[in-house]
């Protein structure tokens, strides 16, 4: 494989084309790997998230064929002068490797050996998060840590409750729990019968998307511990990824109106045949209507007639993911030391 250490995203942008094609064929294909969010994220660093941060972009081709990418950086983190994935850590729930799985094992091993001849001397292990636990990565890292006598530590990260969808919205109410289900009828019939019209939208392609954002974020403030995350370079972040997402076609933004204003939001991505929940906004107004749990059982009834076969939760443990019926997946981190 020919190695290549690029100094800066805009040297694949001409060829995000192949960027992306390779991330939907790779180990893990999800939109936080594609290389519009991942070259937005590196402009503001994640919002803020991190202060010092050198580009590690590595590319492997063969025959003229994109094989590989470790979008990586160098930072002091947790101990160590370390390597990790651009995207790392707070605001992007997936995190791997872009790389066909048959590929992996002799990519990782050259990518190791290529970031020893180049960079040795300016880092000292890995710490890699958020990497899908269905991912061959770990196994594969664990592997080649051991053959070079390095310490490798894994652990699960966080918790990434989704809910499967294969059939009518009754079919999946009648899965989840009985009280639950009679809850989320009883909400959705009392918005839906309610004198103060009651509506579910849904921004499409043809949408004015500034004004649009705008919205979301005016909810998205109402709840003060989202406020405070959402600083102006936080904010500028996720306008990025949010008109990233809608000019690549993807973004899945709804709103539940009442009496013509907005009062819920859904920020989600649509996304290889499922929808990926990213953040929401909820009023406090019009809270006996329950808005948020309406807009969200709108959001997974819009999934089942709709043909999505999986609503995705993404990271975090909050009670409503499990009293809608998600069930737990994980992602991980792998912590590299080399002795």
């Amino acid at each position: 494989m020919n190695f290549i250490l690029h100094k800066d995203f805009s040297e694949f942008s001409l060829r995000a084309d192949l960027w992306n094609a390779l991330v939907e064929q790779s180990i893990t294909d999800t939109p936080f790997s594609r290389y519009e969010y991942l070259s937005e994220w590196w402009k503001t660093l994640g919002g803020g998230e991190w202060k010092d941060a050198e580009l590690v972009l590595v590319s492997a081709t063969e025959n003229d064929q994109l094989i590989g990418i470790a979008p990586l950086f160098i930072t002091h983190y947790d101990g160590q002068r370390a390597l990790m994935l651009v995207g790392s850590i707070e605001i992007s729930d997936y995190l791997d490797l872009i790389v066909r799985e048959q590929d992996l094992p002799r990519f990782l091993s050259e990518l190791l050996d290529f970031l020893a001849s180049q960079t040795a001397d300016t880092w000292s292990g890995l710490d890699w998060y958020n990497l899908p636990d269905a991912s061959p990565t770990p196994a594969a890292l664990k592997a080649e840590s051991e053959t070079r006598g390095w310490n490798y530590h894994e652990e699960i990260y966080r918790p990434t409750p989704r809910i499967s969808l294969n059939g009518s919205f009754d079919d999946y109410l009648s899965r989840i729990d009985k009280k639950q289900r009679h809850e989320i009828r009883r909400k959705m019939r009392r918005a839906a019968e309610s004198e103060l019209n009651v509506r579910f939208t849904i921004v499409d392609k043809d949408s004015d998307i500034e004004t649009e954002m705008n919205s979301f974020f005016d909810l998205m403030i109402q709840d003060p511990g989202k406020a405070g995350f959402l600083t102006p370079l936080m904010r500028e972040q996720m306008t990025f990824t949010i008109r990233s997402a809608f000019e690549h076609g993807y973004l899945w933004l709804a709103f539940l109106e009442i009496e013509g204003v907005k009062v819920a939001a859904s920020l989600n991505f649509d996304y290889k045949n499922k929808l990926w929940g990213y953040n929401s906004g909820v009023s406090r107004e019009h809270m006996e209507l329950s808005p948020g749990w309406v807009l969200l059982a709108s959001t997974i009834q819009w999934c089942c007639e709709n043909g999505r076969y999986e609503f995705d939760f993404m990271r975090g443990d909050e009670e409503y993911k499990y009293r809608f019926g998600g069930v737990n997946k994980y992602v991980l981190r792998l912590k590299v030391i080399k002795l």
